[in-house]
């Protein structure tokens, strides 16, 4: 690894659109192919050409189900399968819903810090973290934006793929890959999730029109929106070309009810207020208990474009683009407790009363010693209006297959793809509430924290004093990435080996963002006082705030309006350029090359596959040093907070070897028995290595990213059983082991840095070894067991339903989600949940098919939200959709998500910690398709 230090400001780097040199191959292959089609039909003549056989699609739930078991049953390796060929008999709204239902697939509702919402965004494979699953379309990576501020900036900033940008409509199925091959792309150490698109050739008809008109009723929002997707394939005669164009537009209004336990803090042994109450020493307690409410407009739009040219059955063309934007414009409300305030806990405040249990401060109440001319805080109050925020996805690839003669299949692949995020402003007032008193009792998860303000009306915005205005204004996020791949396919005349594949793949990645960080506008902005505040017009939150929530808190509180709040901040704030904040950019440059040999075998009663894939990634990370001293020369940018900027550069250049070994064997006619051995990888989230790391000359310690991760590798088992035991019914059961080495949990890594006090006093640059606080490689497992039952009941009935049951751990690496734990124990795995379980039923006849679908999961590491862990407590999901074939080609169709109003619950360091109630409410969908 190479370091390589320079002083300079921050700057955007320019994308880079050269092709890699596998890329560059590719496009070589396609040229090749589009002219040997050209010359093959010159000299045939357009006559000659003959079209494929026509396929016969059925359709309906059965139908799909079937499929779906005759590609996961004739498959080389352990998959499963989502075919969607007629999309809408499920009720699932984009890609992740549909894939809830898989054995060993988890779902989360949210990337990070923004909390639990009512769509899925996240998919993760058995047990683990979301970054540990590889989403590809079409073979290839998509690059995702997120809409929430703080996950666009700073640590949490991920690889994952946020699934709210990926419409249901766009699939033709989902391939999710337990057990990899070595023609598969890297990325995915727990394994993979291809979605693969509709095609304009795979279509029956000439030409195909399809399309819905919907409207969506939110419960809790009380607001019905439109939704809109069409769909237009046409084809020649020949099917020799065709085109396809889809679109969507789908608006949906969000609104959530919480309350959020913010900033779980430990009470010093040495305070004052441990001195006088010993027993208080060391003890936890929440600073803050807000009253939460958060409403939001999502409209999701795009669409896809693919050509396809096949002018003979040994070559095939195809282009796609794809498109997605999800415009989230949000405004948060948290009306908040505050115990580090100077008349409570902050002030070293002896409380009127305290209760303590768990190592908890479960109980406390101050009542009001605060004066007009001594004014003490016992709460804040946040108003955050982000209009124009959005995510971004969008691809464009160029794939292309020839059989050059009944030996020799080739293929190739060129494309880019390109995420966003933005978060272009953001309108905050943050204000203390005085003189109030504050009370609180945590009632565990049973029910919402009780929370008093004895002294105050909280439903009036006055005597609340501007304290600060604060946020990031703008916010940004880019991805991006150029891929390249040639594969061949050689056919051997050989009794066990009968195919042999090899190919080259490359890519070209960057990730990048940006951030200001607003302050007060001096000029007319005067913290600590009331005669700036924003206008209040008398609105406060709506008046059943909290109903589905339960327990007592702040429910009738005073909100400001959201165009007077962004027009304020406006102009109250500074987005000047000089305050750039460093500590949460970063600027990352990854390029991969991969080489891969397999062969594909076969016996009497088996075959399989064996491979091995070798690949090289060259990374380079740009983040950011915070020095407390100027460096002799005076050159560094000064930080706006203190200090000075110092740009750092770090390569990271690694080669893994991934070998895979893939047995099927045909136990009897309708048993298939399957064995797997592979190795896998995943690179460390960009947040994980780009954070800007802060230091401390006196002790040689910091905080920050880790730009020398290692990538994750894990050594797979994998070994499952199927019965077909009947036409659409299948049980199965399936034994998993990941042996994780490299896995990134939380603790002390070393680095070296320039010293600049000791530089100061040398006068030159002197470096120095210091201990960082940190993402580092530590090791981790997981076993499990996968359960798997799908059985029609005949009559048009039919029921599925699966278990997961999964046991992991973390090698201690100082995981802050253990700090009541000895060194010896393990930590818990991000992600991780015991037990995952999905079961549904349906019903299909000539006129209506029905389908209800529960999904639920045991309690798991969600996050690290504000350096403490957030554990989401067990959840399920209750979705439903019936759908009427008016006529053969109008279908009315309604659905419902979380019909069961599920509350989002999640605790701390234990249950008597707990961290968030939200409440989302049920989603109703109803309107027409119709098919053409």
């Amino acid at each position: 690894m190479k370091r390589i230090q320079a002083a300079q400001q921050y700057k955007h780097r320019p994308a880079n659109n050269r092709l890699t040199p596998a890329a560059a191959a590719a496009a070589i292959l396609v040229l090749g192919m589009a002219a040997t089609a050209h010359a093959q039909q010159s000299a045939e003549g357009a006559g000659a050409t003959q079209a494929e056989p026509e396929r016969v699609i059925v359709t309906g739930i059965r139908a799909a189900l079937q499929q779906s078991l005759a590609v996961k049953r004739n498959a080389a390796a352990n998959i499963e399968v989502i075919t969607a060929e007629d999309v809408g008999k499920m009720p699932d709204k984009n890609v992740a819903d549909s894939l809830q239902r898989l054995p060993g697939v988890n779902i989360s509702s949210s990337a990070a810090g923004s909390g639990g919402f009512d769509e899925n965004d996240r998919v993760s494979l058995r047990g683990t973290a979301p970054s540990l699953t590889q989403t590809t379309i079409n073979g290839h990576a998509v690059s995702s934006g997120d809409w929430f501020v703080l996950d666009q900036v700073g640590g949490a900033v991920g690889r994952t793929t946020s699934y709210s940008l990926l419409p249901s409509e766009i699939v033709g199925q989902v391939i999710v890959r337990k057990a990899p091959t070595a023609d598969m792309v890297e990325g995915g150490a727990a394994g993979s999730i291809d979605v693969i698109t509709r095609r304009p050739l795979d279509f029956k008809e000439r030409l195909t029109l399809e399309g819905s008109v919907q409207a969506v009723y939110s419960t809790l929002a009380e607001k019905t929106d439109p939704q809109f997707s069409g769909l237009v394939n046409w084809k020649n005669a020949t099917n020799t070309f065709g085109v396809m164009l889809q679109g969507f537009s789908e608006k949906r209004s969000l609104r959530r009810d919480g309350q959020e336990l913010l900033q779980y803090t430990q009470i010093g042994a040495n305070s004052a207020l441990a001195q006088a109450r010993p027993d208080l020493a060391n003890v936890w307690y929440p600073r803050l208990i807000g009253s939460s409410l958060f409403t939001q407009e999502r409209h999701r739009k795009g669409g896809l474009v693919a050509a396809q040219i096949k002018p003979s059955r040994d070559l095939s063309v195809e282009a796609t683009y794809f498109n997605s934007k999800l415009e989230a414009s949000n405004y948060n409300r948290n009306y908040m407790t505050d115990m580090n305030g100077n008349g409570a806990i902050g002030g070293n405040v002896v409380p009127d009363s305290y209760t303590v249990r768990n190592g908890t401060l479960t109980s406390v109440s101050y009542s009001n010693k605060g004066t007009a001319a001594a004014p003490l805080r016992y709460g804040i109050v946040d108003d955050i209006v982000r209009e124009g925020a959005y995510a971004k996805s969008e691809f464009l690839d160029l794939n292309g297959k020839w059989r050059v003669n009944d030996r020799l299949t080739l293929s190739g692949l060129i494309g880019k793809t390109r995420g966003t995020g933005a978060t272009p402003s953001q309108g905050v007032y943050e204000g203390d509430v005085n003189n109030s008193g504050v009370s609180y009792q945590l009632n565990g998860l049973g029910s919402p924290a009780t929370v008093k303000f004895p002294s105050i009306d909280t439903s009036v915005f006055t005597g609340t004093v501007l304290d600060w205005v604060f946020g990031y204004s703008p916010a940004t996020t880019s991805d991006e990435e150029t891929y390249g791949q040639i594969d061949a396919a050689f056919r051997l005349d050989n009794d066990t080996f009968k195919e042999i594949k090899f190919g080259l793949r490359g890519t070209d990645h960057e990730r990048s963002n940006f951030a200001i960080s607003q302050g007060p506008n001096w000029a007319n902005t005067e913290p600590g006082t009331a005669n700036t505040n924003p206008a209040w017009n008398g609105n406060t939150y709506p008046g059943d705030f909290g109903k589905d929530l339960g327990g007592d808190f702040p429910r009738n509180v005073w909100e400001l309006d959201p165009a007077i709040l962004q027009a304020w901040g406006a102009e109250h704030s500074n987005r000047s350029a000089e305050r750039i904040y460093y500590p949460d950019m970063f600027n990352l440059t990854e390029k991969t090359k991969a080489a891969y040999v397999s062969t594909e075998m076969e016996g009497e009663g088996w075959s399989g596959n064996l491979g091995v894939r070798v690949v090289r990634t060259e990374g380079e990370s740009n983040g950011y040093q915070i020095l407390p001293n100027q460096l002799p020369g005076g050159n560094l940018p000064a930080f706006p907070w203190g200090g000075f900027v110092q740009q750092t550069r770090i390569e990271n250049n690694h080669t893994e070897i991934l070998p895979s070994l893939n047995l099927r064997f045909d136990v009897r006619s309708d048993v298939v028995a399957r064995f797997g051995a592979s190795r896998t990888m995943t690179r460390p989230d960009f947040g994980a290595l780009g954070g800007t790391v802060s230091l401390t000359d006196e002790t040689h310690t910091g905080n920050g990213g880790n730009a020398a991760l290692k990538p994750t590798l894990s050594n797979n088992l994998d070994a499952t059983v199927q019965w077909y035991f009947a036409p659409r019914a299948l049980a199965s059961v399936g034994l998993f082991y990941m042996d994780l080495h490299n896995y990134v949990g939380y603790g002390a890594s070393t680095g070296t840095f320039i010293d600049s006090r000791a530089s100061q006093q040398s006068g030159q640059p002197t470096f120095a070894t210091y201990t960082i606080t940190s993402p580092v490689n530590v090791d981790a497992s997981v076993k499990g067991l996968e359960l798997a039952l799908q059985l029609p009941l005949g009559a048009g009935f039919g029921m599925d339903g699966n278990v997961t049951l999964s046991d992991s751990k973390q090698d201690f690496g100082s995981c802050p989600a253990t700090q009541t734990m000895t060194s010896s124990d393990p930590c818990d795995m991000l992600g991780a949940s015991k037990t995952t379980a999905n079961v549904g039923a349906y019903f299909e006849n000539e006129r209506f098919n029905f389908r209800v679908g529960y999904a639920w999961r045991s309690a798991y590491l969600a996050a690290q939200d504000r350096g403490t862990p957030l554990y989401q407590d067990a959840v399920g999901q209750l979705s439903a959709s019936l759908n009427w074939n008016i006529t053969k080609n109008v279908v009315l169709t309604v659905s419902g998500q979380n019909l069961n109003e599920p509350i989002l619950k999640n605790y701390v360091y234990n249950k008597d910690q707990p961290g968030r109630f939200y409440a989302n409410g049920a989603q109703y969908y109803a309107g027409l398709r119709f098919k053409y």
